[in-house]
Formats: structure tokens, C-alpha cells, sequence
């Protein structure tokens, strides 16, 4: 087959986009950034993510990173990473909706490479690696479902309680170990040591809970 047939072969488009990806992601993994491709069918190109919130494929930046396609704004996204980021988010994103036209499986490559794109910059504004974008339907605890709740209805008290009856549980159960060990022989250091081994983790528990709870806000970037 020479090279006009090839090109235009109905393999080409995936083939080419697959190429950039994988070139982009040598050229991640030469810059210290850890991706990876999984293996398995043409689903393997869904990465799977690691840690938080933002990186899953049903969080708000991918979400948010889909309709910017469909919409073929650029400007849904870019509150998401930094402004001396935004050049590169920019070109990811021209490149995604060029690749898009190519064919179904091309479409399904670039949106994927401007997901981990997207999703990489925005976790290194906040000093978190990237290790891959999480499934859709995780696990994510009580608290961040809540959280994100009380955003939509305009009410957080939901989220107050959560946190409250956690803290109080979780002081209440440090504050019991130690207490029950307190009292002991002088000369019986092992009881001495299992009030110790009691006494640093409530101690410590406590004064967790107050730095967060009496912490300055953060903006969602790190500085």
C-alpha cells in the first residue's frame, strides 16, 4: 500500500493520533511526570487516576473539559489551571478538536489526551503528581459528595453535622484509650509505654483537627 492509500486508510486517523499521545506522553515521562497506558482494549486508553477529587472521570474537570469540547470553548476550563498554564492548555485543547475530526476512535484518543492533559497541569498547580484519570462511579467518602451538595442547594449545615459527629466520634475514641491507660505503675514501664503509645496519637489527633478547623483559606492553586 503506498503512502496516499495508507493515509487514507480508515486506520490512519487512529494510528496518528495514537502516536502524538504516546509521544506526548515520553515527552511527559523524560520531565519527571509519571503517566501511564494501561493495558487492554481500545478502552485502555481511559486512564485510571489515583488520588482526589478533580482527577476522576466523572469530577468536575473532566465533566467541565467535555462540554469545552462539544462547546469548542477553551474558556470552560482555563479557571482550572494557572495562568502561566493556560498556553499549554490552549494548544492541547486546538489539537483535541482537530484530532476530533479524524473519526470516531480518533475523537475518543484526543479527548482522552486532553483529559490527562487538563487534569495533569491542573494537580502540578497544587504540587500533586499525575498518575491517571480515576474510573467514573469511585468511592469517594461521605464528606466530598456532601461538600459538593451543599454547593448545589445552597446549604451547608448537612455538611456541618457530617463533620461534627466524625470529630466528636473520633476525639471521643483517642480520648478513651488514653484515659483508660493513664493511670499506672511507675516502675512498670511496659504500661508506661501503652499510655504513650496512646496519649502521642489523641494528642496529636486534636491538634490536627484544630489547625484545620482554625486554618487560613487557601486558594484551590498552590503557591
Amino acid at each position: 500500500m503506498n503512502a496516499t492509500k495508507w493515509m487514507k486508510s480508515r486506520w490512519f486517523p487512529v494510528l496518528a493520533a495514537a502516536a502524538v499521545i504516546v509521544a506526548d506522553r515520553i515527552a511527559a515521562a523524560l520531565a519527571g511526570v509519571e503517566t501511564f497506558l494501561p493495558a487492554g482494549g481500545s478502552e485502555g486508553f481511559a486512564l485510571v487516576w489515583a488520588v482526589g477529587h478533580c482527577d476522576g472521570m466523572d469530577g468536575p474537570v473532566v465533566t467541565l473539559a467535555r462540554k469545552a469540547l462539544e462547546a469548542r470553548n477553551v474558556n470552560l476550563v482555563l479557571p482550572w489551571v494557572r495562568r502561566e498554564d493556560e498556553a499549554e492548555i490552549r494548544a492541547a485543547f486546538e489539537h483535541a478538536l482537530a484530532v476530533r475530526q479524524l473519526g470516531p476512535k480518533a475523537r475518543e484518543l484526543a479527548d482522552t489526551h486532553f483529559f490527562e492533559t487538563l487534569v495533569r497541569v491542573h494537580r502540578a498547580s497544587e504540587g500533586a503528581s499525575f498518575t491517571g484519570l480515576k474510573p467514573a462511579g469511585r468511592d469517594l467518602g461521605p464528606a466530598i459528595p456532601a461538600a459538593d451538595r451543599a454547593l448545589q442547594d445552597g446549604a451547608v449545615e448537612k455538611v456541618v453535622t457530617l463533620l461534627s459527629d466524625a470529630v466528636r466520634k473520633g476525639v471521643h475514641e483517642h480520648f478513651h484509650v488514653a484515659a483508660d491507660r493513664k493511670t499506672f505503675d511507675a516502675n512498670d514501664v511496659r504500661a508506661g509505654r501503652a499510655y504513650v503509645e496512646a496519649y502521642v496519637p489523641y494528642i496529636h489527633y486534636v491538634e490536627r483537627l484544630w489547625q484545620a478547623a482554625t486554618g487560613a483559606v487557601h486558594g484551590h492553586h498552590a503557591h
